[in-house]
C-alpha cells in the first residue's frame, strides 16, 4: 500500500468539492486517502459536515485509491449496520477499504438523545462493538448483550476477506490496550519522543508486526503568513487534549474554548510553514519513527495549491525520485 496519502476532511469542505479534491490528488501522485467522519464541524469556520459512507461509495469508485474512515460504532452508529456498510464496501472494492474505530467524540455521537458515558466505558463499548462487527463478517448471527446490543443480526453480503480493522488511539494508554486486538493503529503527528512512546506502547501491547499509520497535520501555503493565518482560522478549536475535546458538545463549546487561541498556539499541534523542503524532512522523519503510511491533512483551505505543489516537490523526495 502507498506510503503517502491524501486526508479529506469533510468538516471543511462540501461533499462534491472534497471529491473533487480527492481526484486531484490521486493525479497528483497520493497513493491513498482517507476521510473524517462527523456529524457536526468543530466550528462555523469550517463549516460543513458530509456524510461520510455515501460519500465514499463516489470516491471509491470514481478512484483507484485505498482508502479508509475512521468511525466511533455504537454511539450514532450502531456497530451491526456500520458492519454492513464496511462490508458493501469491501465487496464493491477489494482490499481497498479499512476501517479505523475510536470511542467518539461527545460532538458527534450526543445527537441522539442517549447519555454520553465516561471513557472507560466508551473503551468497552468500543472493544465489544468491534468484536460484533468481526463475528458479522464472518457470516455469523449475532446476539450480544452489554454496552452494545444486538439481537439476531446476520450480514448476507459479505467479502471475501474482511476489512482490517484499525484503533484510533491518541495516547500511549490506549494504543497499548488497542495492541491486542486491533489489526493496526492510527494515530495523529505530535511530539517526535510522544510518537514513539505511543508507537512503542501498540508494539509491547500486542501490536508488534501490524501496520501504523498517522494522520499528518499540516499548514501550507505559498507564503508564511498565508500558511499561520489559516491554520488559525480553520484549525484554531482543533488543539485541545483528547479529555477535553471529547466532551464538548457543539460546535459553539469549541469555539467559546478557543476564543484566546494565538497561531503559536496552533503551531503545537499543526506543523506550520512555507518551506516545502521542511515539509519533506520532516515527513521523512515521521517514516523513520516508525509509521507505516503517512496521510496528510492541509488544515487549511488552499487545497488545489497544496495538493499540486506536494505532488511536485514533496512526494517524489518520499518516493526517492528527488523533487525541486
Amino acid at each position: 500500500m502507498a506510503r503517502v496519502g491524501y486526508h479529506a476532511s469533510h468538516e471543511q469542505f462540501a461533499p462534491d468539492a472534497l471529491l473533487r479534491l480527492v481526484q486531484r490528488a490521486e493525479q497528483a501522485g497520493f497513493g491513498a486517502a482517507m476521510c473524517s467522519d462527523h456529524f457536526h464541524p468543530w466550528s462555523s469556520a469550517q463549516g460543513n459536515s458530509g456524510h461520510a459512507w455515501t460519500w465514499l461509495g463516489a470516491a471509491m469508485a470514481t478512484t483507484a485509491l485505498p482508502f479508509g474512515v475512521v468511525n466511533a460504532p455504537g454511539g450514532r452508529y450502531h456497530p451491526a449496520v456500520i458492519a454492513q456498510a464496511a462490508a458493501t464496501l469491501a465487496v464493491l472494492h477489494g482490499d481497498r477499504f479499512w476501517l479505523a474505530v475510536g470511542s467518539g467524540e461527545a460532538l458527534n455521537e450526543c445527537i441522539t438523545g442517549e447519555p454520553w458515558p465516561p471513557k472507560d466505558r466508551r473503551n468497552a463499548r468500543l472493544r465489544e462493538a468491534a468484536e460484533v462487527m468481526r463475528a458479522l463478517w464472518r457470516g455469523e448471527e449475532v446476539s450480544h448483550f452489554g454496552e452494545v446490543v444486538v439481537d439476531r443480526a446476520r450480514l448476507y453480503s459479505l467479502p471475501d476477506t474482511p476489512p482490517p480493522l484499525f484503533a484510533a488511539a491518541l495516547s500511549p494508554e490506549t494504543a497499548r490496550w488497542a495492541g491486542g486486538w486491533a489489526d493496526g493503529l492510527i494515530t495523529v503527528t505530535q511530539r517526535r519522543d510522544k510518537l514513539r512512546e505511543l508507537i512503542q506502547a501498540f508494539r509491547e501491547g500486542g501490536g508488534e508486526g501490524k501496520p501504523v499509520r498517522l494522520q499528518v497535520k499540516l499548514s501550507w501555503a505559498p507564503d508564511e503568513a498565508a500558511a499561520r493565518d489559516g491554520a488559525l482560522e480553520q484549525w484554531r478549536t482543533n488543539i485541545f487534549d483528547g479529555s477535553v475535546a471529547a466532551d464538548l458538545r457543539t460546535p459553539a463549546q469549541f469555539e467559546a474554548a478557543a476564543k484566546f487561541v494565538r497561531a503559536e498556539d496552533v503551531a503545537g499541534s499543526v506543523r506550520i510553514s512555507s518551506d516545502l523542503q521542511r515539509h519533506a524532512a520532516w515527513l521523512r522523519e515521521d517514516l523513520e519513527s516508525g509509521a507505516d503510511q503517512l496521510l496528510l491533512h492541509n488544515v487549511n483551505r488552499g487545497q488545489e495549491a497544496f495538493i499540486d505543489a506536494f505532488g511536485a516537490s514533496v512526494l517524489p523526495q518520499l518516493r526517492g525520485e528527488g523533487g525541486a
